[in-house]
C-alpha cells in the first residue's frame, strides 16, 4: 500500500464528517504501522439487506469506506445476510419484523450491483456473514454467547428504554450485537464503520476481539443523514429518501425539495467536496453572493454525477428549469390509454386510479390546494368531471413533478 499523505493528513481525511473515533490515537498508530509494514488495514462496514435499494443515507458510510480505500487500505463491504434474518434493534422501540431468507438474498443481490457506484469493485472485498455464522453448530453458538453478559447487553439504550416501559425484548434481538461483534472477529477487522445508532454494536466487536485474543478494532461512527423532511432519519419506509438507482430527474427534484438549512449537511456527507470549499459556499450563501437555490442545484448535480453521469446531471437540471422556472411540461411524459365510453368520471377518482394520488381523499386535498391542472387549466372544484365519451388527449399535472398524458380513444 502507498499514500502521498502524511499520517496526520490521512487522519484528517478519515476524520472528515465523522462523529466519533474510538480511539483516535489507536487509529494513528494503526496507520503508522500500515505505512511502516506495507500491510493495509482491514476496514469493515456491514449492511443488512432489509430493503432492495440503497439510498443516500447508506452512502454516508460507503463514501467513508472509499476514503480508506483511496488511502490503500482493504475495504470489506459485509452483507449481513445472517444478521438480516434477526433484524437490527438499533433505534427500535419494538421488535423488528423478521425477513425470510429469500427476501434477504434477493435484496443482497441488488446491494452487490449498487455499492460499486462508489467503491472500486477490483479493490473491494465483498463478503456475507452467513459464511461463518451458518457454519456454527449449537455448541459454537453457546460458547460465543458465553463471551458477553446480560447486564452489559441491557446497558443498550433501546433495551433499557423498553424495560422501563414494560415493552417486550425478544431473546433473538440480544443476539444481534453479539453476531455483529463476532463478524469483526471472523474478519480480523482493524476498523469498523457505522452510524451513531450502531455505536453499541461496534463496541461489542471491540470487546469480543479482546476475548478472542485480537487487537481491538477502531470504531468510527458517522452521522445519521436526515431525510427530505429535514427531521426524520432517511428511510424508505418514511418515504423521505433519495434512492441511488432513481432516475436523474427524480433525484434532482428531490434534492431541490430539501430544506435550505439541511443543504450543507448533504454537501458534507454526500459529496467529496473539500471542507474549505463547502465553508466558502456557505459564506457566499450567508452574505448573499450566491442564492441558496443555485447552491442546491449544484448539490443536485454533484450527487447525480456520482451515480449516473455529468451529462445526465446537466439534462436533469435543464428538465427541472423547464418544468419549474418556465412552467412547461417535461419532454417525455408517461402515457396511459383509456377507451372512450359514454361516461363522466370525477377527476379526483381518476387521479387516484391512475396512481397520481394515494387516495381520493388526497386528490381532493390537492385540488383544494390548487395543485391539479388539466391541459394547463387549474382545477379548483373537487366535483369536476372528465367526459370520456369523446376521444382526445389530456395532460394531467398533479403537484410540482407528476405529469401524465391520458389518451382517450376508440378501442384503445
Amino acid at each position: 500500500m502507498s499514500s502521498n499523505l502524511t499520517i496526520d493528513e490521512q487522519f484528517q481525511c478519515l476524520k472528515k464528517g465523522a462523529v466519533e473515533i474510538i480511539r483516535g490515537d489507536e487509529l494513528k498508530s494503526k496507520l503508522e504501522k500500515a505505512a511502516r509494514t506495507g500491510k493495509p488495514l482491514r476496514v469493515k462496514a456491514g449492511f443488512d439487506p432489509t430493503a432492495p435499494d440503497l439510498h443516500l443515507g447508506h452512502t454516508v458510510l460507503i463514501r467513508k469506506l472509499k476514503h480508506f480505500q483511496d488511502l490503500g487500505h482493504t475495504v470489506i463491504f459485509l452483507i449481513g445476510d445472517f444478521t438480516g434474518l434477526i433484524g437490527d434493534p438499533s433505534g427500535r422501540n419494538v421488535t423488528r419484523k423478521q425477513l425470510t431468507k429469500d427476501e434477504v438474498l434477493k435484496n443482497a443481490e441488488t446491494y452487490k450491483q449498487q455499492v460499486f457506484k462508489i467503491l472500486d469493485s477490483e479493490k473491494t472485498v465483498l463478503d456475507f456473514n452467513s459464511r461463518w455464522m451458518s457454519a456454527m453448530n449449537s455448541e459454537d453458538f453457546v460458547r460465543l454467547a458465553s463471551r458477553y453478559t446480560v447486564a452489559r447487553m441491557l446497558e443498550r439504550d433501546e433495551f433499557a428504554n423498553r424495560l422501563r416501559n414494560n415493552q417486550p425484548i425478544s431473546i433473538h434481538e440480544m443476539l444481534y450485537p453479539l453476531v455483529q461483534g463476532y463478524d469483526s472477529v471472523a474478519l480480523e477487522a482493524d476498523v469498523e464503520l457505522g452510524g451513531t445508532d450502531q455505536k453499541f454494536n461496534l463496541l461489542v466487536g471491540r470487546e469480543l476481539q479482546k476475548e478472542y485474543g485480537q487487537e481491538p478494532q477502531i470504531v468510527l461512527t458517522m452521522p445519521i443523514l436526515e431525510g427530505l423532511d429535514g427531521v426524520q432519519k432517511m428511510s424508505k419506509s418514511l418515504n423521505n429518501y433519495i434512492g441511488i438507482k432513481e432516475p436523474p430527474k427524480e433525484m434532482f427534484g428531490k434534492v431541490m425539495s430539501i430544506p435550505d438549512e439541511l443543504m450543507f449537511r448533504y454537501y458534507e456527507l454526500c459529496t467529496d467536496l473539500p471542507v474549505w470549499k463547502i465553508d466558502l459556499m456557505r459564506q457566499d450563501v450567508s452574505n448573499g453572493k450566491k442564492h441558496p437555490k443555485e447552491a442546491k442545484m449544484e448539490l443536485a448535480k454533484f450527487i447525480i454525477r456520482d451515480f449516473h453521469s455529468m451529462d445526465e446531471a446537466n439534462r436533469a437540471e435543464e428538465e427541472f428549469n423547464r418544468i419549474f422556472q418556465r412552467g412547461l411540461a417535461p419532454d417525455k411524459i408517461e402515457e396511459r390509454q383509456l377507451e372512450a365510453r359514454p361516461e363522466r368520471v370525477r377527476v379526483t377518482k381518476l387521479i387516484a386510479q391512475l396512481g397520481l394520488a394515494s387516495s381520493v381523499t388526497e386528490a381532493n386535498r390537492l385540488i383544494e390546494q390548487e395543485a391539479v391542472s388539466l391541459n394547463d387549466q387549474k382545477i379548483s372544484n373537487v366535483k369536476a368531471e372528465l367526459d370520456l365519451a369523446q376521444p382526445g388527449t389530456f395532460v394531467l399535472k398533479v403537484g410540482k413533478r407528476r405529469f401524465l398524458k391520458l389518451v382517450v380513444g376508440v378501442g384503445s
